[in-house]
């Protein structure tokens, strides 16, 4: 049957400064660049992309962007609003990352335990909210 889903191609993220943004997701979470920066004309905006053991992140900065709004910064506040909320990640050790964030000066937003799951959420240099969690089957 034809017209199915195949898979997951990427997530984007509207950012303030592309090349700050670049260098975030590769410094604090590990992701290589592997196209761009480049500037596409139809959409009038700067575009990367980013990747981490298959999974890609289209970066893209437009010349004006809009500041995300206060109630977006917070995570129980705004899953509230109806919307694409954050992307997660699977981490092995979440004592570990908190310490390296602290020394890194990442912005840890909030933790929490759900279930068995150990559950941090995390600002990017654009205040992007990302979710880290610490499965107890998922390494």
């Amino acid at each position: 049957m034809k017209g199915n889903l195949t898979k997951a191609l990427h997530t984007s993220i509207s950012t303030y400064n592309i090349d700050e943004s670049i260098e975030w997701y590769k410094k604090h979470l590990g992701f290589e660049l592997i196209e761009g920066p480049f500037y596409s004309p139809p959409l009038r905006t700067k575009l990367a992309y980013i990747e981490l053991n298959g999974y890609q992140i289209e970066l893209f900065e437009y010349n004006e962007p809009k500041k995300i709004p206060e109630e977006r910064l917070l995570p129980f506040i705004d899953l509230q609003t109806v919307g694409t909320k954050y992307v997660c990640f699977a981490i092995d050790s979440l004592a570990d990352i908190r310490n390296r964030f602290m020394e890194e000066d990442v912005e840890i937003v909030q933790e929490a335990v759900m279930g068995d799951d150990q559950v941090m959420y995390i600002h990017d240099c654009n205040g992007v909210l990302i979710e880290l969690v610490q499965k107890q089957n998922i390494v």
